[in-house]
């Protein structure tokens, strides 16, 4: 609101001289910009406002700054994420020092109140739906509160009433009994309604300006199998998203004090019970996960999960896409898990701490009718049950934004007014969510392969990134295929095919023919060899055979590597020693390939000779 109070000034040196500060008059060469302040207090916040940057893009009046209020928990990643947008960023004590036409924040803290000019404070989530209990450190900042759901939180809660929602009390958008910010945009009028009977101060300042993040979801939806694609789903498969805010009480938690602990037991049998070439996994974890715990430690929890196919999605820029691309969400409270029952995307919910949340939002109205996870029945019955079932439910897409389409211009038209400016003459947009780089599946632990062979010489096939059910194995023959990278060596030494992906042009391999000429010879129990060379095609070499190649259709093609195994179930069916294998690769060849199914779909798989190379 621009209420400047009396500040101690430390680190001077460290202040920015141009395009704001001491001789900027002097130094910049477009010094009569309005000046655009952008208060990022962590990674989280920073995704939203991220959304709405593009707005000023192309505008030659707007100067944009940054700072970080250094009030959050979760600080860390924020100066490497500012210094990667390559706008100017201040320290916190210049930054409440420099008069500023325009600050845009998506939190509250870092005393907002004294910087100089107008606020606008966006929501970094589903509007504001989870109880928080404020601070008392002078810090108004969710991360410095006590989440509703932790032994502190309850304590603040039965101290002094109902612990309060955070964005809606008083406690957080006041300031000596004055609005924090000149404008608290908001999605929906339900948003507007509650501020009201929760804080009638703070009632005038409500902007209703929809939900810039969920208009580049909806606008991404036309590119759903381009997503797909990227994250490396193939015709047939499922991609089921685990979701998961932060604190005990979320998915990824472990529950606190008297809490259940849900990832120790469930991870493991992702791997069990979800047949590779059927399912594909994919994690998508709040940015405060990431960044409190720290990203290494977040890849070595996720380390075997991963090596078994699991995905782990960027929490910055890649979300978004992942939920568009999604069959099925499993999640909790958190406001991915809502933007994806908004989508219609079925979700199954892990965790639904209704504690922490307004019982008056939308969103606790969901969690109370959305299915629940049932941790001690069959994982793949309940997906399989929800995504064949699902009736969307009305509630998520109604109350996320009640002007879909509308927040780019409802926005830039809220900004430059506040500026006191006028629009640009062209068309407020925001930017297209990017297509995601190509993360092919990486399966590296050993694939235990359970193959049938038709009378017709047709395939069927399951793979298992670990021990398959016992009960699934009767009827058929299981053989073991390990990616040469794997970390679990001693499977090399068990392997019945060996695998590995690669440029057929990589001179550290010498070429597909001489790889695999050495993997048969480094390791006497493999009985076949196998090389991706792409998404479609693999080289393969039996024990006692020929090179071959395999290919299959580009546009629905079948894992090279289950191709190989494939292949292997075909060449050893019936047994009958070396002869009868030469004869059954003639008889390929001369047929031109094979077909194989996984789950409901069949594909054809061509098999052609290749010279020795």
């Amino acid at each position: 609101m621009g209420r400047v109070g009396a500040r101690v000034t430390q680190g001077r040196a460290e202040w920015l001289r141009v395009p704001v500060g001491d001789g900027a008059v002097r130094w910049a060469t477009r010094g009569k910009c309005l000046r655009v302040l952008v208060v990022v207090h962590n990674v989280t916040s920073a995704t939203r406002l991220l959304d709405v940057l593009p707005l000023f893009d192309g505008d030659l009046r707007i100067q944009l700054l940054a700072t970080c209020p250094q009030s959050s928990a979760f600080s860390a990643g924020t100066a490497e994420l500012l210094a990667g947008t390559g706008v100017p960023v201040l320290p916190w004590e210049q930054a409440l020092q420099t008069p500023v036409d325009l600050a845009v924040s998506a939190s509250f803290g870092g005393e907002l109140e004294l910087l100089r000019g107008k606020l606008a404070v966006l929501s970094h989530g589903v509007g504001y739906t989870k109880r928080l209990a404020a601070p008392d450190t002078g810090h108004r900042t969710p991360d410095a509160g006590a989440a509703a759901g932790t032994e502190a939180g309850a304590r603040a809660g039965s101290e002094s009433g109902p612990v309060p929602v955070f964005g809606q009390a008083p406690q957080w958008v006041l300031s000596d009994g004055v609005p924090v910010a000149d404008a608290l945009v908001l999605s929906h009028p339900e948003q507007c309604d509650r501020l009201r009977a929760a804080c009638p101060e703070a009632a005038p300042t409500a902007v209703l300006a929809g939900d810039p993040c969920f208009d580049r979801v909806l606008a991404a939806r036309p590119y759903r199998e381009r997503f797909r694609r990227a994250l490396g789903v193939r015709a047939g498969q499922r991609l089921i998203v685990l979701n998961s805010t932060w604190n005990p009480a979320s998915f990824f938690g472990d529950g606190g004090t008297g809490g259940d602990d849900l990832l120790p037991a469930l991870l493991p049998r992702l791997a069990r019970e979800f047949p590779v070439d059927e399912y594909r996994f994919a994690a998508v974890l709040h940015p405060n996960i990431w960044h409190g715990h720290g990203p290494g430690q977040v890849r070595a929890w996720l380390d075997r999960a991963r090596r078994g196919g699991l995905a782990l999605i960027d929490p910055l820029e890649g979300w978004r896409q992942a939920l568009v691309a999604a069959d099925a969400v499993v999640g909790d409270h958190g406001s991915v898990t809502f933007y994806a029952a908004a989508l219609g995307t079925p979700v199954l919910l892990a965790a639904a701490p209704l504690h922490e949340l307004d019982p008056e939002a939308p969103i606790s109205d969901f969690m109370r009718v959305a299915p629940r996870l049932d941790p001690g029945a069959p994982l793949r019955e309940q997906v399989d049950r929800l995504v064949e079932r699902h009736r969307p439910l009305p509630g998520p897409a109604e109350f996320t934004t009640s002007v879909p389409g509308e927040a780019a211009a409802r926005l830039r038209s809220l900004f430059y007014s506040m500026m006191g400016a006028a629009e640009p003459e062209w068309p407020a947009s925001l930017q297209p969510l990017p297509l995601p780089g190509h993360e092919p599946v990486s399966v590296t632990v050993p694939l235990h392969v359970l193959t049938r062979v038709s009378h017709r010489g047709e395939v069927t096939m399951t793979r298992w990134a670990g021990a398959p059910p016992s009960a699934g194995c009767a009827d058929g023959d299981v053989h073991i295929a390990v990616h040469e990278d794997t970390r679990d060596v001693d499977g090399l030494e068990l392997a019945d095919v060996v695998f590995r992906d690669g440029r057929p042009d990589d001179p550290r391999f010498g070429s597909p023919a001489l790889w695999t000429a050495e993997v048969l010879d480094r390791h006497p129990g493999c009985a076949l060899a196998a090389f991706v060379a792409g998404p479609s095609e693999c080289v393969v070499r039996p024990r006692g055979g020929r090179l071959l190649g395999l290919t299959s259709a580009p546009e629905a093609p079948v894992d090279p590597a289950a191709a190989a195994s494939a292949l292997h179930a075909l060449l050893g069916a019936g047994d009958g020693g070396g002869n009868a294998v030469a004869g059954r690769l003639v008889a390929l060849l001369a047929d031109g390939g094979f077909t194989v199914r996984t789950g409901a779909r069949s594909a054809r798989v061509r098999v052609v000779g290749l010279s020795p190379g």
